[in-house]
């Protein structure tokens, strides 16, 4: 056994040699961002709710017996149409949840908005489905905390001493 290592390079180095690539690691390209674990939440959170968002929508078009049939109600609106309204919203939040996984600039304040936007609708929703109104009320919540609180990995490097 030699007391010197192989000159060369790393060796036995486990994960330096293989898991940047050549130059270091590249910044994200034009319109695209770094993806921190706030945006990952987000992200996922807002394409399950986007696709549960979907299929409750089609059994509210469906006029599915899965919903209260209720009887005065201020905000009331056929089934129908809170069937449409949850069909495109949650559309548009899948898209936008598997945007923000991508990395696209624009998904986090259009994903803001959905989810404030989603929100509101699960309050005015709450006669016909009280306890689903109320969980997807909690994930558009946590979809708004994550998508406010995360910042960006430059301005918070360029601080640190």
């Amino acid at each position: 056994m030699s007391a010197h290592p192989p000159a060369g390079g790393p060796h036995g180095e486990i994960g330096t040699a293989w898991s940047a690539p050549r130059g270091g690691p590249h910044p994200p390209g034009p319109g695209r961002r770094r993806l921190g674990d706030g945006i990952v939440f987000a992200g996922v959170l807002m394409l399950c709710s986007g696709v549960l968002a979907v299929l409750q929508g089609i059994a509210a078009i469906a006029e599915d017996d899965v919903y209260a049939r209720i009887g005065s109600y201020v905000y009331e609106l056929s089934l129908t149409g809170w069937g449409w309204i949850h069909l495109a919203l949650g559309v548009l939040a899948a898209v936008t949840g598997a945007a923000l996984l991508r990395g696209m600039a624009w998904a986090r304040f259009t994903g803001l908005f959905l989810a404030a936007l989603s929100l509101v609708l699960q309050f005015l929703f709450l006669p016909y489905e009280p306890l689903w109104s109320v969980v997807v009320m909690a994930v558009d919540a946590f979809v708004i905390w994550a998508l406010v609180s995360w910042q960006e990995r430059a301005a918070t490097q360029g601080t640190r001493g």
